[in-house]
C-alpha cells in the first residue's frame, strides 16, 4: 500500500515579497508549512541580503516551475563606490578602496556596455558548483579557482537614482542567469573604481511583481484568520505567455489519460498565429480549469504535463 502523502492538497502561486535576510529555502519551508502543503518550490533563488518577488509554487503549481526559470526578471539595486569586498556585496571582507566617485553622467555612458548579450564570469560566492562543491564554498575556504564566461542576456539597463557622491542605484531588466553582483564588480572595473552591492530588489519575475506580492506577515495573518488561500495565485499564472486552448471534457480526459488530441484546422492556424518563435508549448483548459501543457504537433496536442487540479 503506498504511503500517504503528508500535508494538504494545495495547489497554486504565492508571490512572497521576500524579507532582507531570509534565505530561499527558508522562505518556501515557512511558506509551505503556512499552508500545511504537502509540495513546494521556489523560481529563482534570491539572496538573504535581497529582498522582493520570489514566486514560490505549491502542488501543481511546481510542474511549471521551469516555464518561470526561463522568465525575465526586473532587479533594482544600489552600488555603494569606494570599498570593493570579495563577495561583491556589504556582507564581505574588504579587498580594495579608493577615492574614485564615478559621476552618474559616466555610469549612464558605461550602461550600454552591459545591454544585450553578453559574456559575464559569475561571482566566486555564488552557487555554483566546482567539481561537485559549490563556488560560495570554496570561496570561504580561501580556494583559488576560476569561473568561465557564460552568455547572458540584459536587456534595459538604466540609472534610476544618485542620492549622493557615495551611491548610484540602477534597474535593469534581465533574462535568466544574471548576476547583479558581477554586473557591479564589472562596471566598476570599466569606470576604474572599486565598488560592492549594498542594496538589492528584485521587482519582477515573469508575471510576479511587487503589484501583486504579499509579504509573510500578511500571509500568517490570513493564516490565522482562516483565509489562507486568498493568498495563493492560479496554477496558471506561471503561463501567462503561453497561449491557451478551451478543450471539452472528453479531449481533457484524454489529455488526462496522456493521450493527444487532434486540432480542427481553425484551431491550429489561431495557435500557430500565439506561438513565440520556436515555441510548440499550449496550455489546455477546460473553462477556467487547467488541464495539461501540451506540444502542438502535426496538428495534434501531445500532453508533456497533466495537472490534477479539482
Amino acid at each position: 500500500m503506498a504511503r500517504r502523502k503528508k500535508g494538504e492538497i494545495v495547489n497554486g502561486w504565492v508571490c512572497l515579497d521576500k524579507a532582507y535576510e531570509m534565505g530561499s529555502t527558508e522562505a518556501v519551508t515557512k511558506v509551505r508549512r503556512l499552508f500545511g502543503a504537502q509540495k513546494a518550490g521556489h523560481a529563482g533563488t534570491l539572496d538573504p541580503l535581497a529582498s522582493g518577488v520570489l514566486p514560490i509554487a505549491l502542488g501543481e503549481a511546481t510542474k511549471t516551475v521551469p516555464f518561470m526559470m526561463e522568465a525575465e526578471k526586473v532587479y533594482r539595486f544600489t552600488i555603494h563606490w569606494g570599498i570593493s569586498t570579495d563577495s561583491i556585496d556589504r556582507e564581505g571582507e574588504i579587498i580594495g578602496r579608493s577615492d574614485v566617485r564615478p559621476s552618474v553622467e559616466a555610469v549612464k555612458a558605461a550602461l550600454p556596455s552591459f545591454v544585450g548579450e553578453i559574456d559575464q564570469v559569475p561571482p566566486q560566492f555564488s552557487a555554483i558548483r566546482v567539481n561537485g562543491e559549490r563556488a560560495y564554498d570554496l570561496a570561504r575556504d580561501g580556494a583559488e579557482f576560476e569561473l568561465e564566461a557564460r552568455k547572458v542576456t540584459i536587456h534595459e539597463a538604466a540609472v534610476t537614482d544618485a542620492p549622493d557622491a557615495d551611491h548610484v542605484e540602477i534597474t535593469m531588466r534581465t533574462g535568466k542567469g544574471v548576476y547583479v553582483r558581477s554586473l557591479a564588480r564589472d562596471l566598476a572595473a570599466m569606470l576604474g573604481a572599486e565598488g560592492h552591492v549594498s542594496a538589492l530588489r528584485r521587482e519582477r519575475v515573469g508575471p510576479f511583481s511587487t503589484e501583486n506580492a504579499v509579504t509573510l506577515d500578511f500571509l500568517v495573518d490570513l493564516a490565522h484568520k482562516g483565509a489562507a488561500l486568498e493568498g495563493l495565485l492560479p496554477v496558471s499564472t506561471a503561463l501567462d505567455d503561453i497561449p491557451d486552448l478551451a478543450v471539452t471534457e472528453q479531449d481533457a480526459f484524454s489529455l488526462r489519460q496522456g493521450r493527444p488530441i487532434v486540432l480542427l484546422p481553425r484551431q491550429v492556424e489561431t495557435l500557430k498565429s500565439q506561438l513565440s518563435a520556436g515555441s510548440r508549448t499550449v496550455s489546455a483548459f477546460v473553462g477556467e480549469t487547467l488541464v495539461a501543457l501540451c506540444t502542438m504537433r502535426a496538428g495534434r496536442l501531445e500532453p508533456d504535463r497533466v495537472f490534477n487540479l479539482p
